[in-house]
């Protein structure tokens, strides 16, 4: 049996620093200057063959920076209970069925109801199943400045229909899960919506989100292949990064 690999991480990249919502920067230390700075250790670049060292990287970013895994305890308090951090999330939500709902003709500022979602999963044939992954396309270019306000999100029925069918981790290949920044702002301000709906959700339902996901067009289908999604392992923190991978069995 043949199996190929579909890697659904967004690249972090300084091509993209100047215009994130959560700032990054990746700093380059070359073979040669690893080789100079090693004069402190009381060798120099005479020492090294051909007068280089090492290369390596030093990156300052935010946990939700890149494709990463919102744990509850970003979402805040829990209503009752402990609120897990990401070092606390079962393995066995990460890794499981995959389901890509494709919403790439969705408006962004009405966003994806529990309507729209059981529509689409009528469309593909599937039925949910607990701890299936749930995958929202959009096809937001993530390498576009202010493509935080150009995607459409999950309103909160269709994130509860979907934590109620028992998925717990939930991704999507834009900004957050959530409908366009400026569109939750506007509504908030207006009395309409409560800002942040999905992700609020989580104090109440425990769930996992997987933010800014990419390439899900490269997937041959919408279902029959496997997600693994481990985010790495940070002690009380809110999220951490993730290199997403679809795993099909041909």
């Amino acid at each position: 049996m043949a199996r190929a690999f579909y890697d659904l991480s967004d690249v972090l990249s300084n091509d993209t620093s100047d215009f994130e919502f959560n700032k990054h920067e990746i700093a380059y230390l070359t073979p040669e200057l690893t080789a100079a700075q090693s004069a402190e250790w009381g060798l120099g670049p005479e020492y090294w063959p051909g007068g280089v060292a090492l290369s390596a990287e030093v990156v300052t970013l935010s946990t939700h920076s890149g494709t990463h895994v919102d744990a509850p305890f970003h979402y805040g308090p829990a209503v009752s209970g402990h609120t897990r951090t990401i070092d606390e999330v079962p393995l066995e939500w990460c890794y499981g069925p995959g389901v890509r709902l494709d919403f790439r003709e969705a408006d962004g500022a009405t966003g994806i109801s529990r309507d729209d979602v059981e529509e689409e999963l009528a469309r593909i044939g599937h039925e949910l199943q607990p701890l299936d992954i749930v995958l929202v396309w959009t096809g937001t270019d993530l390498k576009r400045a202010g493509y935080e306000s150009r995607h459409s999100g999950l309103r909160r029925d269709a994130t509860e229909f979907l934590v109620d069918s028992g998925v717990k981790l939930i991704g999507i290949d834009a900004w957050g899960l959530d409908r366009p920044f400026d569109v939750m702002i506007a509504d908030a301000v207006a009395g309409k919506a409560q800002f942040w709906e999905s992700h609020l959700l989580g104090r109440e339902k425990e769930y996992c989100q997987i933010e800014r996901l990419a390439n899900l067009e490269s997937l041959p289908r919408p279902t029959g292949f496997t997600v693994s999604a481990f985010p790495f392992k940070l002690e009380r923190a809110s999220a951490a990064w993730a290199r997403v991978v679809a795993i099909v069995d041909e």
